[in-house]
This record gives C-alpha cells, sequence and structure tokens, in this order.
C-alpha cells in the first residue's frame, strides 16, 4: 500500500488523509493541541511559584540579588530575533526560496546557541558560589531562611525553558536540512510552521520567566 499520495495540484499527503488540506489542518490542530499541553505544564509552575513568592517574598527579592539582569535581558532580545528570523525563514519557504529560507533557519539555530551560551555563564557562576537548589545549596555568605527556594524554582523553570531550546534548535536544523534537500517548499511546509509555533512558545515563556527572576526586586 501506497504510504502517500498526491492530489490534482500535485501536493504531496500522507495515505490515511483524504487530502492535503485535510493533512494541514489535522496537522495544524496537533501541533496546537501539544501546545496547549506545554502551557498547562509551565502553568503549573508558574502557579507555584506566584504561591511561594507570596508567601517568602523576601526569598524572591534577596534571590534575585545574585542574577544578572542585564543577561537576562540580552538573552530576551536574542530570543525575539529569534522569533523573528524563524518566521522568515517560514515565509521564504511560502515564497518559493528555500535557499533564504534555510539561512534565516541556521541564524535562529545561532540565536539559540548564543542564548544557552549566557544560559552556561550564569549558571557556571552561581554553581561556583554554591549558589544551587535544596539540599545541594551551600552558600557561604549571608542568605535570608529559604533562600535556597528561589534558586530551586530558578534552576528549576530556566532549566526546562533551556532544555526546550535545545530540542528547538534541534527541530530547526532538521526543517533546515529538508528545506535544502528539496523535502518543504511553497506547497508543503506544514513541519516548518509547526516548528515554528513551538518556537514562538519556548520564545513567549521566557518573556514571563524573566521579570519573574531577574525584575522581581
Amino acid at each position: 500500500m501506497s504510504i502517500a499520495s498526491t492530489d490534482s495540484h500535485g501536493q504531496h499527503y500522507a495515505h490515511h488523509f483524504d487530502n492535503a488540506e485535510h493533512e494541514y489542518v489535522s496537522s495544524k490542530q496537533g501541533i496546537w493541541l501539544f501546545l496547549c499541553t506545554e502551557i498547562m505544564m509551565f502553568g503549573g509552575l508558574f502557579v507555584a511559584y506566584t504561591y511561594y513568592h507570596s508567601l517568602y517574598p523576601e526569598v524572591f527579592k534577596a534571590g534575585s540579588k545574585f542574577v544578572d539582569w542585564r543577561m537576562g535581558a540580552t538573552n530576551t532580545v536574542i530570543l525575539i530575533t529569534s522569533s523573528l528570523t524563524m518566521a522568515l525563514g517560514i515565509y521564504y519557504i511560502q515564497k518559493g526560496k528555500p535557499k533564504i529560507a534555510a539561512m534565516n533557519m541556521a541564524l535562529t539555530i545561532l540565536c539559540g546557541f548564543g542564548f544557552m551560551f549566557i544560559k552556561y555563564l550564569e549558571y557556571s557562576h552561581k554553581f561556583h558560589e554554591g549558589l544551587l537548589p535544596s539540599k545541594y545549596f551551600f552558600y557561604e555568605g549571608a542568605m535570608v531562611p529559604h533562600g535556597k527556594l528561589y534558586f530551586g524554582f530558578y534552576y528549576m523553570m530556566t532549566g526546562l525553558h533551556g532544555i526546550h531550546v535545545l530540542i528547538g534548535m534541534g527541530l530547526i536544523f532538521w526543517c533546515m536540512l529538508r528545506t535544502l534537500r528539496g523535502d518543504f517548499n511553497s506547497r508543503y511546509y506544514t513541519p516548518v510552521e509547526g516548528v515554528g509555533l513551538f518556537w514562538h512558545l519556548v520564545d513567549l515563556i521566557w518573556i514571563y520567566l524573566f521579570p519573574l527572576f531577574y525584575l522581581v526586586s
């Protein structure tokens, strides 16, 4: 049995769909459903953050003094820029310009590397000072009671976000290679659009994380 079919416009679609439009709509619904589960996961963490922040506001205010808002702001600019380049990548595929699309995807990946490099600098400095979560916390300076609570949330939420950035970079790289190979074009770009939506969500989550951890004071 054939695993793909072609409609009257020459568009390919998997055999279990009625036509290319059916595949496109189903795929978009699937990615939006997946993104809703991502929002629910991070939403639970945001609720927990809000609850503990209301209990120990002095802890979060003190903890924010150990993070550099300039690094956080730089990462915010980097991710906003990456959203633009990813959107341009999708736009140029739609316009039938795969090489320019792939170039914009490559720029998006470079932005991802820049973001992760800054996070590496932040994490390594905190590790050195002993600003770690839970029982691993061994900071020797003065700190308010329950001070490690802030860093528990910090590593949990920014670390989970960082994992999503790495996954997004891998997916964008996959899209870039397939675009250069000719698999995606102006008639078929659904996977690239889905990955783009995922990347935009990752960027949006950071826009919320930045003020919660870097500007809380």
